[in-house]
């Protein structure tokens, strides 16, 4: 049932992301461009997501479990450097490449090549990230 979910929470994920267009990475750095051509369409999905997420919170927040696993909330609340930098990264890589990880990976599995290379480093960085917090923690 939990692989059933997490495919149906998939699959309609990467529609929407298809639908709305933000699998283009065009549009993406068309709302990234405040100075010139702005287009804030991008701004309404995410205020759509973030509508139907409160929605789906404030389901899960009435019940322990979900398919019979308990639901797992974030424990962190602090703003540190780790946050801090991985959000400058992310945002950078968004910037550049028009893409973050869910539209990059709905764009790479119909084949768009930018979207390939986006994936392929992306798979990279965290692998050097892995590296680091390995050697780290040693």
């Amino acid at each position: 049932m939990v692989v059933l979910i997490a495919f149906a929470s998939g699959l309609i994920f990467g529609l929407g992301l298809i639908v709305s267009g933000m699998a283009n990475p065009a549009k993406v750095l068309g709302f990234l461009d405040i100075a010139g051509r702005w287009d804030p369409s991008l701004a309404f999905v995410m205020g759509g997501a973030v509508l139907v997420t409160a929605a789906g919170f404030a389901v899960l927040r009435r019940r322990a479990r979900l398919s019979g696993r308990p639901v797992g909330w974030p424990t962190a609340t602090g703003i540190d450097l780790r946050l801090v930098a991985g959000s400058l990264a992310f945002g950078a890589g968004w910037g550049l490449a028009g893409f973050c990880p869910g539209p990059a990976l709905v764009a790479a599995s119909a084949g768009v090549p930018e979207a390939l290379i986006f994936v392929a480093a992306m798979i990279a960085g965290m692998g050097v990230f892995s590296a680091v917090e390995h050697f780290i923690s040693r």
